[in-house]
This record gives C-alpha cells, sequence and structure tokens, in this order.
C-alpha cells in the first residue's frame, strides 16, 4: 500500500513488527523517490533484504537493533546516495566487505543536509534542516577478519564505528586519510599492534575509543590525541603514554624495601665472607709462626 504512494521521501516505522522476519517480498520496492528509509528496534530477524537495492534515491538506511543474520551483500555499493548507513547490534558475521568502500557519497567530499519533517502539534506543520553526519556504524555485529586497507578511500566519514565486532589484525594506517572524521570507534575487538602515529593528523577528531583490545607501543602525541583521557585506551595492557600508569620508556622501579634487603644482604655476605678469609688468615699465620719457633 505505501509502495504505490510514488511522492513518499520518508518512512520512519522503526518500534514495530516484534519478532517478525524482515519482508524479501521484491514487490516492496517500488518506493521510486524514497530518501530515507528507518526500520530499526523492532526486531527483525532475516537477512539484509534484496528489495533495498532498488530504492534509488536513498540518502539514509537505518537498520539497527535488529536480529539479522547472514553478511553485508555486494550490492550495498549500488545504493550511490546513500551516506548514512546504520545497520548496528545486529548479528551480522563475515568480513567487512569492500563493496562498503565503493560507496559514492561516503567517497565524496560533498556535504549533506536532510530536510526532515517534524510534526510538533496536530495543528502545525514545519521543516527543520537535520544535518545528518556522514556515518558508517557497523557495530555490536560478529564481524571477523581484518579492517579493509580500502577504508581510507571512504574521505568524507564523519563517523566511524566498528566496535564489538571480533576484528583482527592492525589497525590500518590509510584511516588517516579520512581528514574530516570526528568520530573514531575501534573498541571491543581483538586488535592487535600499534596505534598509527599518523592518526595525530586528523584535526577534527573529537571522539576516540579503542579501549579493550590487545594494542602495543607508544600513544600518538599531539594533535587531538593530546585531548583524549585514559578510558580511550583501557584494556590495553602493552600501551603506553603520559595518560596511562604506563609511561612510555619507563621501567617501574623495585620498591624500596626490596633494594634496601638487597643491599642489606650484599652487605651480610661480604661481612660473613670477610671475617672467614680473615680469620683463616690468622690460623695460617698462628701455624707457620708457630713452627718457626718450635
Amino acid at each position: 500500500i505505501l509502495g504505490s504512494s510514488k511522492n513518499l521521501t520518508t518512512l520512519l516505522i522503526g518500534r514495530n513488527f516484534q519478532h517478525e522476519t524482515m519482508p524479501v517480498d521484491d514487490i516492496i520496492g517500488s518506493f521510486e523517490n524514497l530518501r530515507f528509509l528507518a526500520i530499526g528496534n523492532c526486531p527483525l530477524s532475516g537477512k539484509i533484504p534484496f528489495w533495498i537495492s532498488k530504492l534509488a534515491n536513498l540518502e539514509i538506511l537505518i537498520l539497527s537493533n535488529n536480529q539479522l543474520t547472514g553478511t553485508i551483500p555486494a550490492w550495498i555499493k549500488t545504493l550511490s546516495h546513500v551516506f548514512y548507513l546504520d545497520i548496528s547490534n545486529n548479528s551480522l558475521i563475515g568480513e567487512i566487505p569492500t563493496a562498503l568502500m565503493d560507496m559514492p557519497m561516503l567517497k565524496s567530499a560533498n556535504s549533506r543536509v536532510f530536510i526532515l519533517p517534524v510534526y510538533p502539534a496536530q495543528t502545525h506543520q514545519y521543516r527543520q534542516a537535520f544535518a545528518f553526519p556522514i556515518l558508517l556504524d557497523l557495530s555490536n555485529n560478529k564481524f571477523t577478519g581484518e579492517i579493509p586497507l580500502e577504508i581510507g578511500q571512504l574521505k568524507s566519514l564523519h563517523s566511524l564505528n566498528l566496535s564489538f565486532n571480533d576484528l583482527t589484525g592492525q589497525i590500518p594506517g590509510p584511516i588517516f586519510n579520512l581528514t574530516d572524521l570526528q568520530v573514531l570507534d575501534l573498541s571491543n575487538n581483538n586488535l592487535t599492534g600499534a596505534i598509527p602515529a599518523t592518526l595525530n593528523s586528523l584535526h577534527f577528531l573529537a571522539v576516540f575509543n579503542v579501549s579493550n583490545n590487545d594494542l602495543e607501543g607508544p600513544i600518538p602525541f599531539g594533535g587531538q590525541f593530546n585531548t583524549f583521557g585514559s578510558s580511550s585506551f583501557d584494556g590495553n595492557a602493552k600501551l603506553c603514554g603520559s595518560m596511562l600508569i604506563h609511561e612510555c620508556g619507563s621501567e617501574e622501579a623495585p620498591p624500596a624495601t626490596v633494594i634496601l634487603t638487597k643491599q642489606t644482604d650484599y652487605k651480610v655476605a661480604f661481612v660473613i665472607a670477610f671475617s672467614a678469609f680473615f680469620g683463616v688468615g690468622v690460623l695460617y699465620d698462628q701455624i707457620v709462626l708457630s713452627r718457626y719457633i718450635g
């Protein structure tokens, strides 16, 4: 029924359809002018449906807080106008596909403003411009493998959230190409290696979180990194930095009592050894002297 509404641009139907299945009927793909689709917090089971690929004018897609399974389909890159993609809090699996890195609006430098109609009362309607950030949110899923190096192609991103997955490998250096990035959350994965020093060139970065990984080495110094607290790095025992208890290049000195004990032990051993040596020497002298006297 809604599909026959040719002029429909915004469809927000979240918090409905409790524990039903995501529809897979291709007939649903008749929303010719739909720009904003939000079907979150339902939670719907099933996979990301193919009919979404037919929404040629779609700009914002929210499928978060459902129970969707399977992988991110390769056709995702055909959504050439999508600049806000939130599929967080599902049970999606597999590696992060490079098809995401080919989404045109995540790669371009064009700023986007979506006009969302707001109804403050029954008798009044007005339009207010909401500046949705250029966003990719894949958090709280079951993604595995390494973060693709191609992530550096998404130069228009303002927010990138890959937290609470099972990602491995190192933080890819090309992330420093995301010069408009304001939010970067890679927390609660299994990432290893060092934090690339080049990330301190992200001058607009306001939120940074790599907590609860297995990172090591010094935390980059300078730029926005001087503004991040220790909570951004918690749960990485091998990291060091001025904002952490473990500062780089400093070895923990043993407690003073241990040093004192060791020094005392050395002194006692020296006294015992010297006394024994002295006693043997005196005894030897007495024996030799008695022989000469005798």
